[in-house]
């Protein structure tokens, strides 16, 4: 079987996802067209010989609707010949759009594959796909009449199962502030951001290449102050138990992005000269429960960890989807995971989660960390709508 490898991975500096970001300027698909050409650039790339492009988008509607994947490998130039699919699920639509690149070349029907991710929530705001409409149907209200909930309130129903109180999760935010901060002045992330010419405010064309959303400034005692987002008279009269602690500091902003990652088989990289970056150790995907939603990181790692007979302890860097801060917390302490080694450059409350971009910018950022610290293994994460996950593992070459 050919074993597939990971020869580079690039993303753009986060933009907050609301009019008058960084990247709300630009239209989806020439966010992702940019990274599509500097990925093949970088790598001098001939893109005639890419198979196949897999690109996660969540919200395919309005501008990222009708295969937003195939409009940027013809808007990057690429030959008509080369296609191209787009994906959801849901916040892991990249990282699964990795998975099925790497198992396409394990199965012998990919040589060379790009997958990506790409969201514009300042163009293409949350919900734009179901613009209100009862998405589950009659049988899945059937199976759970006491409704399932959004996002926020499953972040507070996990706070309260694993006892995590508002000054844990506070603290938590503030350093992955702090970390993401720390790496960026450091230039620890310049490997990975490939930098775009943006319009500002002033209408001058501007190089944008740090993350927008990263403030180092955030203290655990200024997020002290911010008032829960999620309790209505509603949820509280369902969930009297919740003491409601999720805000929008310790919830990760909306962010536009794009991100992409060339994965080859070993045999191709070795004949175009090219070096590879890291190997597949593992890949797991499952669904955990709904109502919850955001566990299933865990039963996802465990599988992982299981399929590549390794231990938590293995492991040299975490990159768990900060979503929400209850998420990673969660997962450490049923993972019983070294908390230094959780998002050691910060994560998505401070470097944003551009949805279906989210899992490709990980990846990004996995192989970098593992590369600049000499670590062997690592493993990405990240909790997906209705309670499913993607885990990964990867090892550094």
């Amino acid at each position: 079987m050919p074993t597939p490898v990971i020869v580079d991975v690039v993303r753009l500096a986060s933009g907050r996802g609301k009019p008058g970001g960084a990247l709300s300027g630009t239209h989806p698909t020439s966010m992702l067209v940019h990274v599509l050409r500097s990925i093949v650039e970088r790598n001098d790339l001939d893109p005639a010989l890419v198979d196949d492009v897999i690109a996660g988008c969540v919200m395919q509607a309005g501008e990222q609707a009708m295969n937003i994947g195939r409009a940027a490998v013809l808007g990057a130039g690429f030959p008509e010949s080369v296609p191209a699919t787009t994906i959801d699920r849901a916040c892991g639509s990249s990282q699964q759009a990795v998975h099925f690149a790497a198992q396409g070349v394990a199965a012998g029907a990919y040589d060379v594959v790009i997958a990506a991710g790409v969201e514009s929530m300042s163009r293409v705001p949350m919900g734009s796909s179901t613009m209100g409409k009862d998405t589950f149907g009659p049988e899945v209200h059937a199976r759970y009449p006491e409704g399932l909930v959004h996002q926020g309130i499953s972040a507070e129903l996990v706070a309260q199962r694993w006892k995590l109180d508002r000054v844990t999760l506070d603290a938590y935010s503030a350093e992955s502030h702090r970390r993401a901060a720390e790496a960026t002045a450091a230039g620890l992330f310049d490997r990975e951001i490939v930098p775009i010419t943006v319009t500002d405010a002033e209408g001058n064309a501007v190089e944008h290449r740090v993350d927008e959303t990263v403030r180092a400034s955030t203290t655990a005692e200024g997020l002290g102050g911010l008032q829960p987002a999620f309790r209505t008279d509603e949820f509280a009269a369902r969930f009297p138990d919740i003491e409601w602690q999720i805000h929008p500091g310790n919830s990760s902003p909306f962010t536009d992005g794009a991100s992409a990652a060339l994965i080859m088989s070993e045999e191709m990289a070795s004949g175009l000269g090219l070096t590879p970056r890291a190997r597949f150790a593992s890949y797991a995907v499952t669904g955990d429960d709904p109502l919850l939603m955001l566990t299933a990181p865990i039963p996802a790692t465990q599988k992982a960890l299981a399929r590549a007979g390794l231990g938590i302890d293995d492991i040299d860097a975490y990159e768990v989807n900060e979503a929400f801060a209850p998420v990673p917390l969660a997962w450490a302490h049923d993972l019983g995971a070294d908390p230094a080694r959780l998002n050691p450059w910060g994560g998505a409350i401070a470097l944003g989660h551009a949805l279906g971009s989210s899992g490709t910018r990980l990846l990004a950022t996995l192989v970098n960390h593992l590369e600049a610290t000499g670590g062997r293994y690592g493993i990405q994460t990240m909790c997906e709508a209705n309670g499913m996950a993607n885990a990964t593992i990867i090892e550094k070459f």
